[in-house]
């Protein structure tokens, strides 16, 4: 199976973003420090609660995050996460909750297919679409 996964790196809050995320979508997650890593007492202190790796897992929701960079961080507007789904109360639920300190883009409304499409920069500066369309459609 091939799959596209969205990764995003944070600025040493990547936990917390993670969690948030879990609260507004659900899904397990599962979050792995420096100092949780086999070779975590290499690092100075002050890295020990980087997040190596954070998965948050729900149905076919793949999303995962690092605070690890190679160079600076600089959010951009080229990367964004959609949530696409046939479940239009589960998707404006989603909508809801990660619009909460964000920024509405786009607020969820029927398009010319008279599918319900939307989007925002949610309160860590990332992108979210949400697209769901009628079953049956195609």
């Amino acid at each position: 199976m091939n799959q596209i996964i969205t990764y995003l790196t944070f600025n040493g809050n990547c936990k917390e973003a993670m969690e948030f995320y879990q609260k507004c979508l659900g899904g397990e997650l599962e979050v792995q420090t420096v100092s949780e890593t086999p070779e975590g007492d290499k690092f100075p202190n002050n890295f020990e609660k980087l997040v190596v790796n954070a998965s948050l897992k729900k149905d076919h929701i793949l999303l995962m995050g690092t605070d690890l960079r190679d160079g600076d961080l600089v959010t951009g507007n080229t990367v964004s996460i959609l949530i696409d789904s046939t479940d239009e109360d589960q998707i404006r639920d989603y909508y809801k909750k990660l619009e909460r300190d964000g920024t509405a883009t786009h607020p969820l409304k029927k398009n010319h297919w008279n599918e319900l499409f939307g989007g925002l920069t949610d309160q860590y500066g990332h992108q979210w679409l949400f697209h769901c369309k009628k079953q049956g459609s195609m």
